[in-house]
């Protein structure tokens, strides 16, 4: 990661990037601007954490993390994201401590354009960097609050600068060198501005694994405002409302999935679950027989919660 006594290196490489090579993605955005995006944006209020040696990828993290209203420091995310023998931190890490502490995080498009549409937004992105060449990298994490299309120029938070003003240009060269990886951390409830249906539900199957089941419901419930007839988020929600021990709500999640789906088992095998811990074994168990008709690779579990409510319905009622 990048360090103080770099900086003249650094500086002499980022020339040699801006003179070399063809930014095609800034050459595309000047030729055919998006549609509603504003000529500026600047997330003024993102908080800004100097990076300490090797660890630019914990400070960028409690950046964003902090830009969503979850209280952690670069302190408490180092053990989480770092990795000594790399002597730095791994984008999987970044998600993972990202959901960990509280914030759907979710990774962006490759594209210089969703970047500034999430920034735009209101969103700071996290991004890597690989601020040398490729022989020799310096990897690097920033976080990206703010450009100007008029100039050209994209606004960072980076290293050691709280407002680090870079040309677009150059940007990308950097960027590109990264595999254009980025990032929002946003809080439950609010969504990407660029991100499409199978990337949000994906990030909120991975947040749900460790997010408490009253904050996954109010993350999956505002991705179904979105699509309400994704199967994925409906079978979330109706998760996240069992855990929580709303049943008449788990059971309303399932029954619209399996209505939206009729071929999807996994939709009747949870309805009849939930069906079944409501006491309404009857319907529980019809539910049950349709996901074994179905069949598939949900089949055997299927067949298991048919058994269970058939024992069930065996065992005399205690009065």
């Amino acid at each position: 990661m990048a360090k103080p006594w770099q900086a003249l290196r650094l500086a002499l490489l980022l020339l040699l990037l801006a003179l070399g090579g063809c930014a095609t993605q800034t050459a595309a955005l000047r030729e055919q601007p998006l549609s509603g995006l504003p000529r500026r944006a600047e997330l003024a209020a993102t908080p800004f954490f100097a990076q300490e040696r090797y660890q630019c990828g914990p400070a960028a993290l409690a950046m964003v993390l902090q830009a969503s209203g979850q209280p952690v420091s670069p302190e408490e995310l180092v053990p989480q994201v770092y990795v000594p023998q790399r002597q730095g931190s791994l984008a999987p890490e970044m998600l993972a401590a990202g959901r960990r502490n509280g914030a759907v995080a979710v990774p962006i498009a490759p594209k210089l354009s969703s970047l500034l549409q999430e920034v735009a937004a209101g969103n700071p992105v996290v991004i890597l960097q690989n601020l040398s060449l490729p022989i020799s990298p310096l990897w690097h994490y920033a976080v990206v609050i703010g450009y100007n299309l008029d100039d050209e120029e994209l606004i960072l938070r980076s290293g050691t600068t709280e407002r680090q003003v870079m040309a677009m240009s150059t940007f990308e060269h950097t960027w590109a060198r990264g595999d254009y990886w980025g990032m929002v951390a946003l809080p439950p409830g609010r969504l990407p501005a660029s991100v499409d249906e199978a990337g949000v539900a994906e990030a909120l199957v991975g947040f749900e694994k460790s997010a408490p089941p009253q904050r996954s419901r109010l993350a999956y419930d505002a991705a179904l405002k979105r699509w309400p007839r994704n199967l994925t988020l409906q079978l979330g929600s109706g998760n996240a409302a069992y855990a929580a021990g709303d049943l008449p709500a788990a059971i309303d999640a399932f029954t619209r999935a399996s209505q939206d789906h009729p071929d999807s088992a996994p939709a009747f095998n949870n309805l009849a679950s939930a069906l079944a811990e409501a006491g309404k074994l009857d319907e529980a168990r019809a539910a049950a027989e349709k996901a074994v008709a179905i069949g598939g690779p949900w089949r055997e579990a299927a067949l298991g919660t048919l058994a269970d409510i058939r024992a069930r319905q065996a065992t005399p009622t205690m009065r």
